[in-house]
């Protein structure tokens, strides 16, 4: 686990080092007291988990967040302070957790078991289908070799581990028709390209191909999509009527969301 602890005093974040030391003793746990360090920090190195101090005199935590979140969309944020009346405000920024100091080793234990983006060891592909469809590995973008190919992807995530065949495929990525025998040929290349992006960011097994048909292992998939209809709050919360927006087909999945997030308000 990669960890950065930001605080204004030096010995709180000695106290939060230490403590991460003791729960992962292989991780990487860097402590600094300059935001602007920390922000320079986090655009060179992944980070998993960030313990921001809110009170800090050039930068707030509350702003350091939002500029973190900015540079690392799926990074965890940990608000950690005296200050309880600040928990309202962490909230709307969908941190992944809030410790009122000073916080001991079973507290910082017990948020790391609720963090909005689960540490798995790298192996889920991170997945946002809310406005852009999206796909990351450890923060960083998966590269698709061309539009269909990640299209392809997408379409395999809305069906939710549900076989697709070919022809479902060609009718998806080729409104207009054409020769269906061109199609197949250029189908099987969008595939074999997709595969290989797949395999080159960790996921060799994460497409299942039989015979005329092709499918996603969710297990494999950290998917907000997936965590909405669990009535997982965050994923409620971050749905905001758009979902895959660069791809028509995906239009007709908004009233769904929508009124699913309707009935669970």
């Amino acid at each position: 686990m990669n960890t950065i602890t930001i605080d204004d005093r030096q010995l709180a974040v000695n106290a939060m080092v230490l403590n991460m030391k003791e729960i992962d003793p292989e991780g990487n746990h860097v402590g600094l007291i300059s935001p602007a360090e920390a922000l320079s920090y986090a655009r060179a190195h992944h980070i998993d988990v960030a313990f921001l101090d809110i009170e800090m005199p050039d930068m707030n935590g509350l702003e350091m967040a939002e500029a973190f979140k900015k540079i690392q969309p799926d990074i965890n944020i940990v608000f950690v302070t005296g200050h309880a009346e600040y928990a309202l405000d962490a909230h709307s920024l969908f941190a992944s957790g809030y410790l009122v100091k000073p916080a001991d080793v079973s507290d910082v234990e017990n948020v790391l078991k609720h963090l909005r983006y689960p540490i798995d060891g790298g192996n889920k592909l991170t997945v946002r289908c809310f406005g852009n469809f999206e796909v990351f590995v450890q923060n960083r973008p998966v590269l698709f070799r061309r539009a269909k190919c990640k299209e392809i992807f997408a379409y395999l995530i809305d069906s939710r581990g549900a076989s697709v065949t070919m022809g479902e495929l060609i009718s998806i990525l080729w409104e207009d028709g054409g020769n269906i025998s061109s199609r197949n040929s250029q189908l099987r290349t969008f595939i074999s390209d997709l595969r290989r992006s797949l395999s080159e960011a960790g996921f060799d097994e994460i497409l299942v191909r039989e015979y005329n048909s092709l499918a996603v292992r969710t297990d494999m998939v950290d998917c907000d999509f997936y965590r909405f209809l669990e009535r997982d709050e965050t994923a409620m919360r971050e749905f905001m009527g758009e979902y895959m927006r660069q791809y028509s087909w995906a239009e007709v999945r908004i009233p769904e969301l929508t009124e699913l997030k309707a009935s669970g308000a």
